[in-house]
């Protein structure tokens, strides 16, 4: 009879290589390392990497709870549980449209249902030519002067289906 080995074998589960660039690394850590010491940080550095970076990566989930000393799963929460923080790389420009109910009851909802039709995406998708993304927003601060849309940092009112095809040409224009 053979005698039982002492030892036993663990398996042990490989993590697949992270997706990151050394420069989206970078700007993760210099974000962390940055406001690590403000109570309750990890709302402002998942702000600060969207604002670098365009989007929270992924694969920047486990360095940003390495660097907080928190579990990947409470990061993780915390990122899927807010619907601004964008999961994926957004188009060159972002246009987010108000749908609070002042600018619902100046046209709005056909406002919405123009700018998906015309970009061929629904909210949180990307146009294929990575151009546009398009963002539902639930106040723009601009309810006198709806139906209201901001594409990129530039706040639009008074935003009829014809404007909103105008806007968006020239936004596209630009790259």
């Amino acid at each position: 009879m053979r005698k039982k080995s002492a030892l036993r074998s663990i398996s042990v589960k490989v993590e697949p290589p992270s997706s990151l660039t050394p420069a989206e690394r970078t700007s993760i850590l210099e974000v962390c390392a940055r406001l690590r010491p403000l109570d309750g940080p990890l709302i402002p550095i998942l702000h600060g990497i969207q604002s670098a970076l365009g989007y929270v990566p992924n694969d920047g989930v486990p360095l940003i709870a390495a660097e907080l000393n928190l579990s990947r799963a409470e990061v993780h929460g915390v990122v899927t549980f807010y619907h601004y923080f964008r999961k994926e790389r957004p188009g060159r420009h972002v246009v987010h449209v108000c749908r609070a109910e002042a600018c619902q009851s100046v046209g709005a909802v056909a406002l919405e249902t123009h700018a998906k039709k015309v970009l061929g995406i629904d909210f949180h998708q990307t146009t294929p030519d990575g151009a546009v993304s398009l963002e539902p927003v639930y106040c723009l601060g601009n309810c006198a002067l709806g139906p209201s849309v901001m594409i990129d940092d530039r706040l639009q009112g008074r935003v009829s289906p014809k404007r909103f095809d105008a806007l968006i040409a020239k936004a596209r224009a630009q790259t």
